[in-house]
């Protein structure tokens, strides 16, 4: 879906379960913008860490300041004439509405994939602060992006270029550089 909002968007959020690919995906496409990219996970409070670690899920009120965190950061970059790509998991309507908060020039970018794929992915991953068996908990919590909030929903059935292709398509946006262009012409 192109973009509604009447122009580029100055930020993209990222969203997604963990093992979804938020990260990897968000800086593969921060790199083929040309935008700036930032991970969510860095502003998390070290209590949020500490209690994910343990194996405990966070609350609604564990999120807040978070959430507020980044909304900042995605302000301060448009505010500053930037574009910013943040990975986000951002499950919950209500959340989206924290990070977007009314502005049209943020988007959403759904990274949508089966529980069973994901988990195979994160019984690979090392060295992550988000326990395997927690996925359970997000997929209770996630609700996908509505009709409504103009977001761009893709499969992470396909390899990390294909997804960030179909991304970019979806937005309407336009590459920092070459690559999409000469990709769709071989």
């Amino acid at each position: 879906m192109p973009n509604d909002a009447g122009g580029t968007p100055c930020a993209l959020v990222v969203m997604g379960v963990s093992g979804s690919g938020k990260s990897t995906i968000a800086m593969k496409l921060a790199e083929r913008l040309g935008w700036s990219f930032e991970d969510g996970d860095s502003f998390h409070p070290a209590s949020n860490v500490a209690k994910m670690s343990a194996g405990h899920p966070l609350t609604d009120e564990d999120r807040w300041p978070w959430l507020q965190a980044i909304a900042d950061e995605i302000d301060r970059a448009c505010g500053a004439g930037g574009h910013l790509v943040m990975a986000c998991s951002a499950l919950k309507r209500a959340y989206r509405d924290v990070l977007v908060h009314g502005r049209n020039d943020v988007r959403i970018v759904y990274l949508d994939g089966t529980q069973q794929l994901i988990a195979d992915r994160l019984a690979r991953r090392k060295g992550h602060f988000m326990p395997p068996d927690l996925l359970a908990s997000q997929f209770r919590t996630l609700q996908p992006p509505a009709a409504d909030e103009n977001a761009v929903t893709v499969s992470i059935n396909a390899s990390v270029d294909t997804i960030v292709d179909d991304i970019v398509r979806q937005s309407g946006l336009n590459p920092a550089n070459g690559d999409l262009a000469r990709r769709s012409r071989a």
